[in-house]
Order: structure tokens, then C-alpha cells, then sequence
């Protein structure tokens, strides 16, 4: 919003069909493009779009060329898209929203878009969440130019736009203090994750529940990697458990914490690559208390 008003008020904004994003909650791209006066130039195709689509729809008129991430839907198939290395030559200053927040490439996530490529690659400006695979706070980011940054900051929504010192505390806190959850739970090793999964399981047959090992496959999800899943083990409970960890009588009273599984063929299973190993026996203690509020009497 603030890059559409501060570039391209009045003007025209080139962007691909294929990149007309909805997320959550009916929240359309278009309609927040639209509602700064910018116009929107189509290009392209729904699967298909060229960097000749863009040379061709360049004029005097245009304020910058968007590209989209589709960071929580993946298209396949006959599909083509010009990069941002592509778009850079044409000399028009060049906006890519990565969406999902990732600073630099990432071994497991060959096909997710991050800021360091990017800008290497030509981008002006580089938009992201400072939530998702960043894993901080829900937070706007803007890296790029520093002139086309700085005009930004000094457009006046971008007062009304800023974030709090307790949003900035907490992202400092993300980038340089330890790793975040996020980042633990993609690099977790999926042999101690089966261990981890194995002592958990122990744990729960010996007061008597019903526990298994399954290996499994872990999506990374949270508008960021669509398609992609690790492997990974969890603990398989009976799903009659689904209700009473979510918000049973020990989670409503604060004597265990909220536990949110998944079910899969009439059982709820635990990831483990979604719990810190140091939560392991409060995960075990959540999972006993919904199981004794099962039993009758």
C-alpha cells in the first residue's frame, strides 16, 4: 500500500495476471492496489506470462512493475514466469513481494523467493512479512535502494503505517538474538525427532495410553513454501484426545498448555517438528491430563 501510493498514485502499476493474489480472509491484492489510485496493468496470462508482456506494456505512465510471490498456492504445469533478473534491465524501477519473509536462500526451500537473491538480482524494492518463514513478529518490511526506501519513510502514510517499538523490539530480537522457532523446526534433524517421538511415546503407555511412532510428512505452511513438506515423526494418540488437549478443563483452568494436532486416518498425530524439544514432557504432561478427563468417573 504504501509503495503503490508513494510510486504510482495516478499512475499504472504492471503486474502479471498470474500474480492477482487472494489471501486469507478475502484480502484481495488488486483491491488494495486499486484503493491507493494506482491502476493496474494485466499482463500475461493466469500460467503463463513473458518478459515480453511487461516490455510491451511499459510506458510513460507506468509507476513500477510488481512481481507477486504466491507465497500459500503453487500453479503447475505449462506455466512460465519472467524474473526479477529479467524484469531489471527495463528500466523501471522493479517491486517484488517475496511474501513469506526470507532473508537469505535456504537449503530446503529451493523454490521459495528470498530478499538477498532478490535485490542481487535487481529489485528496487523487496517487500515481506516479518512473520512466516522470518518467524518474528507480524510486521511490514521494506529492503532495498536506500534513496527509494528513504522517500517511502518519508511519504506521510508511512506514519500511519509504522509499527510500535514493542513490533521493533521483538524483530531485532528475531535477527539477532537465537534461531526462532520457525527456523528450529526447518532444520530439525528427523533421526532425533523419531528419538524424541520414541521417549514421548514411552512415556504415555506406562500411565496407560494408547501412543504410537509414526514417521510422517510435515508441511512448512503459514503462507510461506506452499507444497513443500519435511520429514518427520509424530506421536499418534487416539483422536477422542483432539478435543480435551485443544481446550479441555486443564487447558481452560492453565494447568497444561494447548495442544493442536491433526488427524489422519482416525488418529491425532503430534509433530514433533513443531514443538521445542525443551516442551517434550509438558507435551507428554497435556496429553495425560486429556486422557484422565476422558476416563469415566
Amino acid at each position: 500500500m504504501l509503495a503503490a501510493t508513494a510510486l504510482a498514485a495516478g499512475r499504472e502499476i504492471i503486474i502479471s495476471r498470474g500474480e492477482l493474489i487472494e489471501i486469507g480472509d478475502r484480502f484481495r491484492l488488486p483491491d488494495l492496489l486499486t484503493s491507493t489510485g494506482a491502476r493496474l496493468k494485466e499482463v500475461g496470462t493466469t500460467n503463463r506470462t513473458s518478459i515480453d508482456d511487461y516490455q510491451q506494456a511499459i510506458t510513460g505512465d507506468t509507476g513500477f512493475i510488481l512481481k507477486v510471490h504466491p507465497s500459500n498456492y503453487r500453479v503447475e504445469g505449462f506455466t512460465s514466469e519472467a524474473a526479477v533478473r529479467e524484469l531489471a534491465p527495463l528500466g523501471v524501477t522493479v517491486v517484488h513481494d517475496i511474501g513469506s519473509g526470507l532473508l537469505a536462500p535456504h537449503p530446503l526451500l529451493p523454490g521459495e523467493p528470498d530478499a538477498t537473491t532478490s535485490l542481487a538480482h535487481g529489485a528496487n524494492l523487496v517487500t515481506a512479512s516479518g512473520d512466516k518463514l522470518l518467524g518474528g513478529p507480524q510486521a511490514g518490511l521494506l529492503l532495498g535502494d536506500e534513496p527509494l526506501v528513504r522517500r517511502l519513510l518519508r511519504h506521510p502514510l508511512a506514519r500511519a503505517l509504522r509499527v510500535d517499538k514493542l513490533t521493533l523490539a521483538a524483530l531485532e530480537a528475531t535477527v539477532s538474538g537465537p534461531l526462532p522457532p520457525v527456523a528450529r523446526s526447518l532444520s530439525a534433524d528427523p533421526r532425533l525427532l523419531s528419538e524424541r517421538a520414541e521417549r514421548v511415546s514411552a512415556t504415555l503407555a506406562a500411565h496407560h495410553v494408547l501412543a504410537s511412532v509414526v514417521t510422517t510428512q510435515a508441511a512448512v505452511g503459514g503462507g510461506g513454501a506452499p507444497g513443500v513438506t519435511l520429514p518427520s515423526a509424530a506421536i499418534a494418540v487416539p483422536e477422542s484426545l483432539a478435543a480435551p488437549l485443544r481446550h479441555g478443563q486443564a487447558v481452560r483452568g492453565g494447568a497444561a498448555p494447548a495442544v493442536v494436532g491433526r488427524v489422519e486416518k482416525g488418529r491425532l498425530l503430534l509433530d514433533l517438528r513443531s514443538v521445542d524439544p525443551a516442551d517434550d514432557d509438558r507435551l507428554a504432561a497435556a496429553v495425560l491430563a486429556a486422557s484422565a478427563a476422558r476416563q469415566p468417573g
